[in-house]
């Protein structure tokens, strides 16, 4: 299993730094990585909701499908993508700090299979997409 954590400071309150995080369609305005992110269907974020999401990744465009698996406004949410082979798990929480916000971030990346011998060097590839996607955060989480 490949995972990166990061944690940003935000001048947003707790509860618009989550609600910004939630709705995953954001992500293609903070994680380079991501070119095409839009939320599936008409209903509001929130457990179940659903967003489709184009990433670059390992020098290929992956599509991917996440949903909401775990909601807690405006503290925690959980979003997950299944692909044939690996599962990626987005966990996000917000906590106040201040008059603005502190933002956990806990991405993992796990292979089935044969694919867990790759995880050494998906973890640098994770690592370099992470750090890109963490400055994008950082831009996003304090306008």
């Amino acid at each position: 299993m490949t995972r990166y954590l990061t944690t940003i400071e935000s001048a947003l309150p707790q509860a618009e730094a989550f609600a910004y995080m939630a709705d995953f369609a954001n992500a293609r305005l903070w994680d380079p990585s991501v070119s095409e992110a839009r939320r599936v269907g008409e209903a509001p974020v929130g457990l179940g909701a659903a967003f489709d999401l184009v990433a670059r990744f390992g020098g290929r465009d992956v599509p991917l499908r996440y949903e909401i698996v775990e909601y807690e406004a405006p503290r925690r949410v959980v979003l997950e993508a299944r692909r044939p082979g690996f599962v990626s798990r987005d966990t996000v929480t917000v906590g106040p700090a201040g008059g603005g916000s502190v933002v956990n971030y806990d991405a993992t990346l796990a292979f089935g299979g044969v694919g867990r011998l790759f995880d050494p060097i998906m973890q640098r590839i994770f690592n370099r997409v992470g750090a890109r996607a963490t400055l994008g955060m950082q831009t996003a989480l304090n306008p």
